[in-house]
């Protein structure tokens, strides 16, 4: 006889719970691969782990890869950044929709599947994670308004590039303040002035980083500034290369001048192209 798998419960769990479409919660994660093994990372990564250490959990219901380049990596700013040291590293960088309202069950699975995974010899172990962190939700600011795709079409639609921004409020009590002035004034104007008619940005999505649970993988560190740090993607219809310092230069001056935080990360990254080992030979 073949192995219990407990199907019955499968339909217990369907008829339970929130099932909505909206994405409450983010997996993001920047890894650096170890100098010499980044095609044996890419291909793990594409052949292996995004499907059975991602996309075939519950509740995670959209994924997608970016890669930054050697010439993206350099257009990166501020040099001296909290998030990646030095600035460069993390070359890849995979986002992740979770179902609104179904965090807690997906990392219950994450964490299983994970320390099965290890068990099982199917971690690639010559990386290292800069930047990973599970996100809930806060605000979506559309250049469009009501027009083009929602925030969560957002990985599906065939975007030509994502900027990663990461901003730590000046203090925990003063977050909420930055948000506000990020999702009302900041962005929308952004949009409007830098973008223009039919270009570049179409959205930005704005999370929160919430802390791993205690039973997490001994490789993937704590999550740092839970209480004070925004996570935002921007979600491009052309290349970031392309008037990058007009449209996306001087955003930390403009954050510093708000009195809010500090911009401790701009990076952009262009979609890999799944299964090939395309821009892996441009990465050093």
């Amino acid at each position: 006889m073949g192995e219990d798998t407990r199907s019955e419960v499968y339909a217990e769990l369907a008829g339970v719970g929130p099932y909505g479409v909206r994405p409450g919660h983010a997996l993001i994660t920047m890894v650096e691969p170890h100098p010499g093994h980044e095609y044996a990372y890419n291909r793990w990564y594409e052949d292996d782990h995004y499907i059975a250490g991602a996309m075939a959990m519950p509740w995670m219901y959209a994924g997608r890869r970016w890669v930054a380049t050697r010439d993206l990596q350099l257009l990166r700013y501020p040099e001296k950044s909290a998030v990646a040291r030095p600035v460069t590293a993390g070359c890849y960088l995979s986002t992740y929709w979770v179902t609104e309202g179904r965090y807690d069950e997906h990392m219950k699975w994450t964490v299983g599947i994970n320390k099965r995974l290890n068990r099982d010899g199917r971690v690639h172990q010559d990386r290292t994670h800069v930047f990973t962190a599970f996100q809930d939700h806060e605000a979506t600011v559309y250049r469009d308004g009501d027009a083009g795709p929602r925030d969560f079409h957002a990985l599906d639609h065939p975007y030509r590039g994502l900027v990663l921004e990461v901003v730590d409020a000046e203090s925990a009590g003063r977050r909420a303040e930055l948000l506000e002035w990020l999702r009302d004034t900041h962005l929308p104007r952004r949009l409007a002035e830098r973008s223009g008619a039919g270009g570049p940005a179409a959205m930005v999505t704005v999370f929160r980083p919430t802390p791993l649970p205690g039973d997490r993988m001994s490789y993937v560190k704590q999550v740092e500034g839970v209480d004070t740090r925004l996570t935002l993607l921007w979600f491009l219809e052309a290349d970031p290369r392309e008037a990058w310092e007009d449209r996306f230069g001087g955003l930390d001056e403009e954050v510093a001048a708000s009195g809010l935080g500090r911009v401790e990360l701009v990076a952009p990254f262009v979609p890999t192209v799944p299964g090939t080992d395309r821009y892996v030979d441009e990465l050093r």
